[in-house]
């Protein structure tokens, strides 16, 4: 058996990497709100994410892609992969535990095969990517308790914070898609410069709306773990993250990309429960494996299993 390439390696180790950044998100998000309001944790992420792409960018000495097509494209992805699903998740987490939100947020590849069938050309769900939205719906449903509407207060508090994970990630999808269609692989810039084009675009969105959205007083000044909490997650979680986001989107494609979301969950319960103290129910891990299922099928990860299952019964006939 052939050895892997450098390439196929340093892809694989991004993913990873992936895995862990974003599923520690949640938990860096929830202790950032101890300062920070929602809007100052979304655009203060994308600020420091911008500046330490920039500054990498100074210092590998790399020209800035002047395409406009390129900028134009990767304005629309700072929307959807950036200002809009940071503000949604750090507003959720006001309300919901970090790992109810970091298990929601594996529907992501779920909305990324939406998106994709939508918006493709020739490209159509599956039936058995059909069964696994379905079935995604239903693990998202049982990961919030859903049943809880007719018998506790408190969960139509947090409705709302749960939808408002949906449409983050629902954004994702829209975004993994865009920028498979219109920028992976029509372009000879590096991961590091498509990523830094992303940042820059979203921070000049976000302090357009800080006038808006992020003149709140910064509650108890400038705590010491608050700040490391959201100056970490904006230099790998919005910075570091994106770049190896790129390379593993043009490498892979978008639908296998967002599958990175289905280990976040894992990550994100653990250092809630860890780290936070925050409770745990059975029915936010067994949720979590349903989705991750669903995700599974809507990737059709099982077709070459069903294949061999049908091909075997064949085989015995025709002895």
């Amino acid at each position: 058996m052939a050895a892997p390439s450098r390439s196929a390696v340093l892809t694989a180790s991004a993913y990873l990497a992936l895995a862990l950044t974003w599923g520690s998100s949640f938990l860096l998000m929830k202790v950032s709100l101890d300062s920070f309001s929602p809007a100052q944790i979304a655009i203060g992420r994308i600020l420091i994410g911008a500046l330490t792409l920039g500054a990498l960018m100074a210092l590998t000495r790399r020209r800035w892609p002047r395409e406009r097509r390129i900028w134009g494209h990767m304005t629309v992805v700072a929307v959807f992969l950036c200002v809009l699903p940071f503000l949604l998740f750090a507003w959720a987490e006001t309300l919901l535990p970090s790992g109810i939100a970091a298990v929601i947020n594996a529907t992501t590849p779920i909305w990324t095969a939406i998106a994709t069938a939508l918006t493709v050309r020739g490209a159509r769900l599956h039936p058995g990517q059909v069964v696994g939205v379905l079935l995604g719906l239903c693990g998202v449903a049982l990961a919030m308790g859903a049943w809880q509407v007719v018998s506790d207060p408190a969960f139509l508090a947090s409705f709302p914070a749960q939808l408002a994970c949906l449409g983050a990630t629902a954004s994702y999808g829209i975004a993994f898609t865009w920028m498979q269609r219109f920028v992976a692989g029509r372009h000879h810039h590096d991961a590091l410069s498509i990523a830094a084009v992303q940042l820059t675009a979203a921070a000049a969105i976000g302090l357009l709306l800080a006038p808006f959205l992020a003149l709140d007083p910064i509650r108890g000044g400038f705590a010491p773990a608050p700040v490391l909490a959201l100056t970490t997650l904006g230099m790998l979680g919005t910075g570091l993250a994106y770049i190896w986001n790129t390379r593993v989107l043009s490498a892979w494609g978008a639908i296998a990309a967002a599958s990175v979301t289905y280990l976040t969950p894992l990550v994100g319960i653990a250092l809630g429960v860890i780290l936070l103290a925050e409770p745990l129910t059975w029915y936010e891990p067994v949720g979590a494996l349903v989705i991750i299922l669903s995700v599974l099928l809507v990737q059709r990860r099982f077709d070459g299993l069903l294949l061999a299952l049908r091909r075997r019964p064949s085989e015995a006939a025709a002895v």
